[in-house]
């Protein structure tokens, strides 16, 4: 962001600290309990809650927020996941703390803090009180719609921090014990499953829930079924390398259920328009107002080397003043911007190439074309039952193409033999030169680690521009091999160019009364045999307990 906007920023940060916490125990719980009457809310008051945990799950706002979910967003997501996934890169990294930030994997505390507010925090008190309602009014419905919701905004806590408040998350305690991610992921497991027994009752019946206050899906419960179950998948796959048997049974669950999985491209769980409300992409207003959001280094290689024809659905060309571009299969030119830079200008940078996101863009939670390429992962596994990892990984790559409108031939570009390239930006202090990070081509063959890298690269490319779960899945697989930053910052707290940032550390606040520093040890105790150093664990470095793979 240009000066102006690092004072909002600075601004904005202030304004939602007296949102968030300024102890521990302020940031895990929330700070408003339940006044005596809310268990018993109209339609319209509990309506209003589903909607608010709904623009939890990743942020978004209206017009009439002005740029407040924009800059919590940026701060929470997009300066760390965004970047650290290779999708995206920042003109002004230097306009930051002096070019110490999450950009060079130094862990700025009220970053931090703003990723366990908007993840975590901001969904506890609607979910509390809809969990409350539902009890009151006997509709399990609602409560199995907050449950579902709670969960996918809360494993992005999850996959952040390590361990955190779960399963006394309801309780009126005001120092709440954290769970080891292990049993957090059983209790995840446990709750969808009810949940979507609840939801596919409700589905036969023809029965539509909450539909006015449903952002996503008008209420229609089908494809909230659709929804809960690929999202298991998606954590059962996550817990693969550290829990296989975990991972088959809920994995098997999820595709194996009547209803099923996501299969088609209107089965998007997305916010743009919807219970009344439109809501603004974020990253259109980060590249297009701020100007900063341009396309990562990583992005550069894989979309050119294999001249993807979602290239130009993804980024922009160079603006006109560029002397940098490079020019693509389709004629016109593209640069990104090196990862981790330092540079105090931004002039140069700002020329490269956007991405290709309106206003109006969807920001999506999870899509058909991710579901399947997590089958095709499954089916690389396990075989038998979950299907041909050949035919799975072909179709996440024809609906990806779907997705963004894409037309192009899905056999000519698989066979094309073509391969990630170099990203080199020319001049004197902005240059930056990688080489291409790895040889491996878009035909599905060789071995089955050579498979899964495939599975992992074309899923990335389809995950974008969802930076934060790019993030996870590079962390778990190891795949797609991405560029190295240019600048290290964040040694003292365990980064380095080659591992990068395994995991967020806890905010300062966690530890800064007694109780909490007691309930903060008790957490570290929890990831104590992954830390290199067990008198250190709270480390960028210290790897959650699926970042196993080595």
């Amino acid at each position: 962001m240009k000066k102006i906007h690092q004072y909002k920023l600075l601004a904005g940060i202030c304004v939602m600290s007296l949102f968030a916490s300024c102890n521990f125990e302020e940031i895990n719980t929330n700070p408003f309990e339940m006044s005596e009457g809310e268990g018993a809310m109209d339609g319209f008051e509990v309506g209003g809650l589903v909607t608010a945990m709904q623009r939890t799950v990743i942020p978004v706002g209206t017009q009439a927020d002005d740029t407040d979910v924009i800059n919590a967003y940026q701060i929470a997501y997009h300066l760390s996941g965004d970047n650290w996934s290779g999708f995206f890169g920042e003109n002004n990294s230097s306009g930051w703390s002096s070019g110490s930030n999450n950009t060079t994997y130094f862990l700025i505390d009220n970053w931090i803090k703003e990723t366990y507010t908007q993840s975590y925090t901001n969904a506890l008190d609607p979910w509390k009180k809809l969990k409350m309602a539902s009890e009151k009014n006997k509709t399990p419905e609602v409560f199995a719609l907050a449950q579902i919701l709670k969960i996918s905004a809360w494993h992005k806590a999850l996959e952040s921090f390590g361990p955190m408040p779960y399963s006394h998350a309801a309780d009126a305690s005001m120092n709440i014990p954290f769970d080891a991610e292990k049993d957090i992921y059983e209790a995840i497991f446990n709750e969808l499953t009810d949940a979507i027994a609840v939801m596919t009752e409700k589905s036969e019946n023809g029965t539509n829930v909450m539909g006015a206050y449903d952002a996503v899906y008008a209420g229609n419960a089908t494809k909230w079924v659709k929804y809960a179950n690929s999202l298991m998948l998606r954590l059962a796959m996550r817990v693969r390398f550290a829990d296989e048997q975990l991972a088959l049974k809920y994995a098997t669950q999820a595709v194996k259920h009547p209803i099923g999985v996501m299969t088609a491209k209107d089965d998007a769980a997305q916010m743009s328009q919807g219970a009344g409300m439109t809501f603004r992409n974020n990253i259109e207003w980060l590249a297009g107002n701020y100007n900063e959001a341009r396309m990562g280094s990583s992005m550069f290689a894989y979309l050119m080397g294999y001249q993807d024809p979602r290239l130009s659905a993804y980024f922009l060309p160079v603006d006109e003043k560029c002397a940098y571009g490079v020019v693509a299969y389709d004629g016109n030119k593209y640069q990104a911007v090196p990862p981790g830079h330092t540079h105090s200008s931004n002039s140069t940078y700002e020329s490269f190439s956007k991405p290709n996101i309106q206003s109006g863009t969807p920001t999506y939670w999870l899509r058909a074309s991710e579901v399947f390429f997590l089958r095709a992962e499954a089916a690389l596994v396990w075989g038998g039952e979950f299907g041909s990892a050949d035919a799975l990984y072909r179709q996440g790559i024809e609906m990806s193409f779907q997705e963004n409108g894409v037309t192009a031939s899905v056999d000519d570009y698989m066979n094309a033999g073509l391969t990630p390239v170099a990203h080199n930006v020319g001049g004197w202090s902005y240059s930056y030169s990688a080489t291409a990070p790895c040889n491996t081509t878009v035909k599905f063959e060789g071995s089955n680690e050579k498979k899964l890298e495939k599975i992992m690269i074309q899923k990335w490319i389809a995950l974008f521009p969802n930076g934060q779960e790019a993030w996870t899945e590079w962390r778990r697989t190891g795949y797609p091999k991405l560029n190295p930053i240019k600048t290290l910052r964040g040694q003292s707290q365990g980064a380095t160019i080659a591992e990068g940032v395994r995991r967020m550390i806890y905010p300062t606040s966690f530890y800064q009364t007694n109780e909490g520093k007691e309930i903060y040890q008790a957490a570290l105790e929890l990831m104590k045999d992954r830390a290199a150093n067990p008198e250190d664990v709270d480390m960028s470095s210290t790897r959650l307990w699926w970042d196993c793979k080595r």
